[in-house]
């Protein structure tokens, strides 16, 4: 674990380590501000410990694809650049469980705050064009993620989830070797990993090796239980969960972040003060972003730029007008095109501290 974080120290000086067994390391809201988010900048979430690769390691890493398949394959990364078209997808990445630290009572392990998310140009080939190179059996219903990397025991697997068959054919899964048009690094990932926006980051695999095809829902590690699940209907703390009635989570809520600017600051009166940041959503694309300067007493629409692709953030930019001297409290609120806004407080509460998408809030002062 010590190499993990030495790695992290000299890679990502910017992250903030949080105090887990595993290594996980988030951004802090204001450094977010890229419409592309620096690889040095990109969160890091571990399930364990990261496999020790050697540079032979790398140079002969190799993707199988068995199961319910009628030809089982492997490639070798240069095997899936020459064979395949290359595509880049400019896409979100977040950890299901970031916001997790504002639930009033502790859900989870990993206590992220706003920073267990980033937006990079993933580079690869689609997980669909390999898959019929393969051809799926009828039977095939689930994808199983499998990589090297352990659990703290050094014996489990750290992680292995899994995809419909639906979200593993569409056309923005992907199978990617590169960032930000660099090889993918070690702590993102590297030299190959699973990219599926508008899940939750925990079904992206890194270090892939093996995609198994299933005849079930894949039963890996963290795939069960409470893992990456929340309950159709929501619970009040304390109530008793019923796991019949969780379900594995499939597509991320609506959500904003402020970069600009950032709680602490001081703004001079008789200005106008302009706040900018990214929404996005997960299958369903953001439809507007409000921002208000008393707290979400009030809001005033702000202007939304481009959509660089389908799963990528967008900034947004709004100018408030001469806010009062004294204190003041700055909130973002998105709303996906079906009219699902961000909550002011944290969503219902759920076992394991999923998918808190209330609205970001930061705090200054007019002077």
């Amino acid at each position: 674990m010590s190499d993990e974080r030495a790695l992290l120290a000299a890679t990502k000086p910017d992250l903030v380590a949080l105090d887990t067994p595993e290594l996980n390391a988030e951004c802090p809201a204001h450094l977010l501000d890229d419409d592309i988010t620096p690889i040095e900048r990109l969160f890091v979430r571990n399930s364990g410990r990261m496999a020790e690769l050697t540079d032979s390691d790398v140079a002969n890493w190799t993707l199988r694809i068995d199961g319910c398949v009628r030809h089982p394959h492997s490639w070798s990364v240069a095997q899936l650049q020459n064979e395949f078209e290359t595509v880049t997808q400019i896409a979100v990445m977040e950890c299901a469980g970031n916001g997790r630290a504002f639930f009033g009572d502790p859900t989870g392990t990993v206590m992220w705050t706003y920073g267990a998310v980033g937006c990079g140009a993933w580079t690869g080939v689609r997980l669909a064009d390999l898959l019929r190179r393969c051809e799926l059996q009828p039977s095939a219903v689930y994808t199983g993620h499998h990589s090297p990397d352990r659990d703290l025991d050094g014996v489990r697997p750290a992680i292995s989830r899994g995809l419909p068959i639906a979200k593993a054919l569409a056309p923005e899964t992907l199978v990617v070797w590169a960032v930000n048009g660099e090889a993918l690094p070690l702590l993102q990932g590297g030299p190959l990993r699973l990219i599926a926006p508008g899940f939750p980051g925990s079904v992206s695999q890194k270090w892939l090796q093996r995609i198994e095809i299933r005849d079930c829902e894949h039963d890996g590690r963290r795939m069960t239980g409470q893992n990456y699940r929340m309950p159709r209907t929501p619970l009040r703390y304390g109530e008793p969960i019923d796991p019949a009635q969780l379900e594995v989570i499939t597509d991320m809520p609506v959500k904003s972040l402020i970069t600009s600017p950032h709680t602490g600051f001081m703004a001079p009166a008789g200005q106008p003060l302009t706040v900018h940041g990214h929404a996005w959503s997960g299958h369903t694309p953001v439809g507007r972003v409000d921002v208000s300067s008393d707290g979400g007493r009030s809001w005033q629409p702000a202007v939304l730029g481009p959509l660089p692709d389908r799963f990528a953030w967008r900034r947004f930019t709004a100018t408030l007008d001469h806010p009062p001297a004294g204190p003041v409290e700055i909130v973002a609120r998105a709303t996906d095109a079906a009219g699902r806004a961000q909550p002011l407080d944290c969503v219902p509460w759920n076992p394991r501290g999923y998918c808190n998408n209330m609205a970001h809030r930061v705090t200054g002062r007019i002077v």
